[in-house]
């Protein structure tokens, strides 16, 4: 009796420890079958990006010239996430073939021709139905003398096509004195009031050899300010090409002027340049295409930046600029420090380092933007909110954020954006 006991207690034994063993080697489809009665699988949250009715405008100044003019060169820039190309053009058929090859590859131009000036509404109806015109370039930084002439020219213009827009350029505020007829100011203000073009832009170069030019944040708050009282939207630079006494440009170069503009409301963005000048005054070089054609090591920047604004687009275009604030020991002159926390902001703190906070209101949703001010340091700061909020990633993914005091590093010269 006893070993029939003991015989079946090991048959029982050895089942078990089969059965335990085949659930051990036994797997389940990772994605795939349908789930055990009475249970449900954890649903992963979808991923919500930020979305934008239109692109940010971003121009590919000094473009592709006319001895290079093909299909192929024009995806090349299309590629790299221009959307915009600017090159004067001598003879007008040039720049009707260069419109052909920028349609081909979905790209528009900003319009500049000998005949544009000395045959213009005759040239205006030859261009004014192409798909690929963007709009009309009048001139590069001119001078308080020349506004009424191009406010004439633009009139010329209008008069047979006023559905594109007018571009020039204004200069920033550290060219020679002895230029201007009047103060900078004042410069801004009778362009603004004589010319009456649908936008402002201006050029500044901040990263020098020597450091950040000090005046920066001054002339684009008074380029921001100007623009808001007129009610039109302006555009900003950043240097994309190395030339006296400009370094070469790096990611945290294009991010810093990039962000900071954008920071103060820009809405349209430009590189100078896309291909080399080639001029030896400056001594021009790597910009993102060589005077052969060739894509350099910035070409690769500028497509990893343009990918990076584009996706955060939805944050930028349109918004309207509520504050913009400056924390660190380096208040640069006539800007803000923070000293009290924005609404809905229960703490920031950059441990004493240089930032920009920019505080954004897009379609009833508010953003702050904090950028770093260095090229070469990255800063640590503590961030809080009073209610839910969210992070804005550089693919344009929106990611909730935990409550309480979060720690984060932001590289030398980026950008985090923050929804709440």
């Amino acid at each position: 009796m006893d070993r029939i006991i003991m015989t079946i207690r090991r048959i029982i034994a050895a089942a078990l420890l089969f059965g335990l063993l085949a659930g051990c080697g036994k797997t389940e489809p990772a994605a795939e079958g349908k789930p055990e009665e009475g249970t449900e699988p954890e649903e992963e949250t979808p991923v919500e990006y930020v979305t934008s009715d239109e692109p940010i405008p971003i121009l590919a100044w000094y473009s592709i010239p006319e001895n290079f003019t093909t299909i192929d060169q024009y995806r090349t820039l299309k590629d790299a996430g221009f959307n915009v190309s600017m090159t004067f053009f001598g003879p007008l058929d040039d720049a009707l073939r260069a419109l052909d090859c920028a349609n081909s590859a979905g790209v528009k131009l900003l319009f500049a021709c000998n005949a544009l000036r000395s045959d213009t509404q005759n040239t205006v109806r030859r261009v004014k139905g192409h798909p690929a015109l963007y709009g009309y370039y009048l001139q590069d930084e001119p001078t308080n003398a020349d506004f009424p002439d191009l406010a004439a020219w633009a009139d010329r213009i209008r008069e047979v096509d006023a559905s594109h827009p007018l571009y020039l350029n204004l200069f920033p505020d550290y060219v020679n004195p002895s230029v201007l007829s009047t103060s900078y100011e004042d410069y801004v203000k009778d362009f603004i009031r004589i010319v009456k073009l649908p936008m402002v832009s201006f050029d500044y170069y901040p990263v020098t050899t020597s450091g950040i030019r000090k005046s920066w944040y001054g002339n684009l708050a008074l380029i921001a300010r100007e623009s808001e009282k007129a009610g039109l939207p302006f555009w900003a630079f950043a240097l994309s090409t190395a030339h006296n006494p400009y370094p070469l440009p790096t990611m945290a170069s294009l991010r810093l002027q990039f962000y900071t503009d954008l920071a103060f409301g820009a809405q349209g963005l430009q590189y100078f340049t896309y291909w080399n000048p080639g001029t030896d005054t400056w001594d021009f070089h790597d910009a993102p295409i060589n005077q052969q054609g060739q894509k350099t090591a910035t070409y690769a920047l500028a497509k990893a930046m343009n990918q990076e604004l584009q996706a955060r687009a939805g944050v930028f275009m349109g918004a309207k600029v509520k504050e913009v604030l400056f924390t660190g020991g380096n208040i640069p002159r006539d800007m803000t420090l923070l000293t009290k926390l924005p609404e809905g902001v229960s703490k920031l703190d950059t441990k004493g380092q240089d930032a920009l906070v920019s505080l954004l209101e897009n379609k009833g949703v508010r953003y702050l933007m904090l950028v770093s001010r260095s090229v070469d340091k990255s800063i640590a700061y503590d961030i809080a909110f009073s209610g839910a909020a969210a992070s804005i990633g550089k693919d344009g993914s929106i990611t909730p954020l935990k409550k309480g005091i979060l720690s984060y590093r932001l590289d030398a010269g980026d950008c985090a954006i923050f929804r709440y």
